[in-house]
Formats: C-alpha cells, sequence, structure tokens
C-alpha cells in the first residue's frame, strides 16, 4: 500500500479573525496487494502552522486546522469507497488523525485519488506573515 501526496500548497492570505481554505491538490491511496479481501483506511493529521519564532500569536494551533476529503475524482479496482468527510459541512478539525478515505469488502489491487480542502481559521491575535504547517497522510 502507498499513499502520494502534494508536494507543497498554498492556501492563500487572511486577515486575523478571518478563515482561509483551498484545496492541497490530488491525493492518492493505491493498493497493490491484489487481496481476495481488501481494506485499507487512509487518515490524515495536521501540524500547528508557524510563523517566525513559534510565539503564542505566531501559531496557528492544528484545533484551527480542518479537513474534508470531498467525493473520489478516480477510483480503481472492486469495492466500496468512502470518503471520510464528502462535504464541507462535514469537515474534520485536525489536532488528531482522522479518516480521509476508506475502502471496504475490496479484491484485488484499488486505488482511489481524491482533492481535500483545508480550512485555516486564523486567530484574532494572529501576527501578519507566512505560516507553514504540515498535512500528513497514512494509510493503513
Amino acid at each position: 500500500m502507498a499513499i502520494s501526496v502534494p508536494g507543497s500548497a498554498g492556501l492563500g492570505s487572511g486577515l486575523p479573525g478571518s478563515s482561509v481554505s483551498g484545496q492541497l491538490g490530488n491525493v492518492t491511496a493505491t493498493d497493490t496487494r491484489a487481496l481476495l479481501t481488501a481494506s485499507w483506511t487512509a487518515s490524515a493529521i495536521s501540524s500547528s502552522f508557524t510563523t517566525g519564532g513559534g510565539s503564542p500569536a505566531e501559531t496557528i494551533p492544528a484545533t484551527a486546522v480542518s479537513y474534508w476529503s470531498g467525493t473520489a475524482s478516480a477510483t480503481s479496482g472492486l469495492g466500496v469507497f468512502t470518503p471520510g468527510q464528502a462535504t464541507a459541512g462535514q469537515a474534520q478539525t485536525l489536532d488528531s488523525s482522522h479518516t480521509a478515505y476508506g475502502l471496504a469488502g475490496g479484491t484485488g489491487n484499488n486505488s482511489a485519488t481524491w482533492n481535500p480542502t483545508l480550512i485555516v481559521a486564523v486567530p484574532a491575535s494572529a501576527v501578519n506573515g507566512v505560516y507553514t504547517g504540515t498535512v500528513t497522510h497514512s494509510i493503513l
């Protein structure tokens, strides 16, 4: 099993007290184990986003980072492919690991590709700067 993700993504800019959002780019989970009964779960988690020295005013906590997978743009193989969060209303904060996509009842090789959206709520106390963080995807 493998998961491929974009190297980086820009979400644009926002004022303190606002939110910024954008798509991360295609994430692809691939299972080439050719199992008679295949299943897997892809998950996502985020670090805090920081700028400068990472003081409290220079940190956007992971609790302010939300994710929704949306539906797959492509799938291959047999099984039931299920998004972790099909709509923006189902977005989940990434301060802990959450299901991004899954396969159940599969057979043989399979894959799914989706383009998740990240929403970052910029705290009212945040200072201006370029904030960076890491969203980690994994597959089991």
